[in-house]
């Protein structure tokens, strides 16, 4: 996974790793406490029809580090 600040694309993070789950059970639920948390809104703004979600858990191996 890689990561890029929104305000200096040479600050980045980098995250290599095993998955080590994947569920779909509460991955709805997720994305409406994020869009809550983020966007102060109750549910995700952007669902699509017929799109399904998960949750995709990862065990960082390795992480790197760019800019400041």
């Amino acid at each position: 996974m890689a990561i890029t600040a929104a305000d200096d694309p040479f600050q980045q993070a980098m995250i290599r790793g095993r998955v080590v789950e994947i569920v779909a059970k509460g991955a709805d639920d997720h994305i409406d406490r994020l869009a809550k948390k983020y966007l102060g809104v109750d549910k995700y703004p952007f669902r699509q029809s017929g799109e399904k979600r998960l949750i995709i858990k990862v065990l960082p191996e390795k992480i790197s580090l760019m800019g400041d």
